[in-house]
C-alpha cells in the first residue's frame, strides 16, 4: 500500500496493492505495521458497514467533539460513493474547506479522514456499500452535525449526481458552519489540533 494523494495536508488517499490471477484477487485492507511505515499511527477500535439502496442519498456531515473525536478509514465495497470531509479545526488555514473524493468497489483505495473534520458520504450508484474503521467509539452525547448545504462550504452536489438528494431529518436540520458546536483547534502542522 502507498499514499497516493494528500488533500489539505491531512486527508489521505491510500492505494492498496491488488494481487490478481485467474481465480480473482486478494488485497490486504489494513495492516498496523504497514500503516506505521506510512507514518499513520491510528489505533482503530471499531469497524462499521453502511449499505444504501438509492443513489442520491447523502449521509452526513457528521463529527464527534472531543474527547470522542474520530478519525475514519473509508473503503467502498460495492457501487460508488463520493466521500466528503470538511475541515473544522478553528484557526486552520483550510477551515471550512471540503475535500471530495470518489471511491468505487474496484479502485482499491482507502480514504483516511483525521479527527477535526466533519464527514459524509453521497451515494452515486444504487445499492452501494462502504466500510469504515474508527479510532474512537461512538458517543451520542458528543455526536454533532454540519449542514450539507452551507453556502460557505459551497459543495455543488449536482456536479456528481443528477437526482434529488435524500437525507435523514437529522441531516436536513444540521447547523451551518458559523453555528456548529465544535471544540477542534488548529495548532499547526499536519493533522494537528487540540
Amino acid at each position: 500500500m502507498e499514499i497516493i494523494e494528500k488533500h489539505l495536508d491531512t486527508v489521505i488517499v491510500i492505494q492498496l496493492k491488488k494481487h490478481e490471477d485467474h481465480r480473482g484477487f486478494f488485497m490486504e485492507i489494513y495492516n498496523e505495521e504497514s500503516f506505521k511505515k506510512l507514518g499513520l499511527n491510528n489505533v482503530f477500535v471499531q469497524d462499521n458497514c453502511s449499505f444504501t439502496k438509492d443513489k442520491g442519498t447523502l449521509r452526513g456531515l457528521h463529527y464527534q467533539k472531543e474527547p470522542y473525536a474520530q478519525s475514519k478509514l473509508i473503503r467502498c465495497t460495492k457501487g460508488e460513493i463520493l466521500d466528503i470531509s470538511v475541515d473544522l479545526r478553528k484557526g486552520s488555514p483550510t477551515y471550512g474547506r471540503p475535500v471530495l473524493i470518489k471511491l468505487s468497489e474496484n479502485d482499491g483505495k482507502l480514504v483516511l479522514v483525521p479527527k477535526g473534520f466533519a464527514h459524509g458520504v453521497l451515494v452515486l450508484k444504487d445499492n452501494s456499500e462502504y466500510n469504515y474503521k474508527v479510532d474512537n467509539l461512538f458517543n451520542k452525547e458528543y455526536d454533532r452535525g454540519l449542514a450539507y448545504d452551507d453556502k460557505t462550504i459551497n459543495i455543488n452536489y449536482k456536479d456528481y449526481i443528477d437526482v434529488e438528494l435524500k437525507l435523514s431529518d437529522r441531516d436536513l436540520n444540521n447547523p451551518k458552519l458559523d453555528d456548529i458546536d465544535n471544540n477542534f483547534e488548529f495548532v499547526g502542522g499536519n493533522n494537528e489540533y487540540k
